[in-house]
């Protein structure tokens, strides 16, 4: 079985040696054996226990802390349960750093499209970044919803057709029209618009916004802060109070 001076075990842990020694001194990690020489000396199981030490003083747990887990009956569920919930955590890191990484991708690909760009250029694009994800969520949304009433509209002509009964597709005029106002309404009460001139975000008045022409980011409208009209693009804005 190996054995490893104190030197050697701070090396294999990446500690110091005045580390060891002073963990020897708490008593948690106390070498197994001592040469004829009075040096102390460490097992394979004194290496693993070193380990351990080390990740729980990772953790930010305190001297006393570890020694009374390690004094514990059962120390491995303890440190098992540590162990996973430190993981979850790195996984939760992994995931915020890689959105960030991806909103810099975004905002870098973004200004590739500019040949010249200010601060408030960049502003607008990070503002649209941002509401990309809600906005894309709520356009499926709306999508998914307007099946129904699109399978409505087909059901009711093909009846009107082979059977000659015309008051289904009626049924669906007053469906589809009530169902656009609402899911308009529901719209432009979650959407804003950049103004390219100025960079205000602004909200258009219903009608405006309804009857404009558009692009899928995009929509031509009239700023309410400089009176600039030409596209502006479409952002997430939340819910209207």
């Amino acid at each position: 079985m190996s054995k490893y001076t104190t030197g050697e075990l701070a090396k294999l842990c990446g500690v110091t040696v005045r580390t060891v020694q002073y963990y020897d001194t708490r008593g948690i990690l106390i070498p197994s054996e001592l040469s004829e020489g009075g040096r102390r000396l460490y097992s394979e199981d004194d290496l693993k226990r070193l380990k351990v030490i080390c990740f729980l003083r990772d953790l930010d747990l305190p001297i006393d802390a570890i020694s009374q887990i390690l004094k514990e009956e059962h120390p491995e569920k303890v440190i098992s349960l540590l162990i996973e919930q430190q993981e979850k955590a790195l996984w939760d890191e992994i995931s915020d750093k890689e959105e960030k990484l991806k909103k810099l991708r975004d905002l870098k690909n973004g200004l590739k499209a500019k040949t010249d760009f200010s601060l408030e250029t960049i502003g607008d694009i990070a503002v649209f970044m941002e509401g990309k994800k809600k906005l894309k969520r709520m356009r499926w949304m709306m999508i998914l919803i307007g099946i129904p009433v699109s399978a409505l509209q087909w059901f009711s002509i093909i009846f009107w057709i082979v059977r000659g009964v015309w008051w289904p597709f009626i049924v669906w005029v007053l469906v589809a029209a009530v169902w656009g106002t609402l899911v308009s309404r529901y719209y432009f009460n979650h959407v804003k618009y950049i103004c390219p001139e100025c960079h205000e975000v602004f909200k258009p008045t219903l009608k405006e916004a309804f009857w404009a022409n558009h692009t899928p980011s995009t929509r031509k409208l009239t700023c309410t802060a400089c009176g600039h009209r030409g596209f502006c693009v479409e952002i997430w804005g939340g819910e209207e109070k």
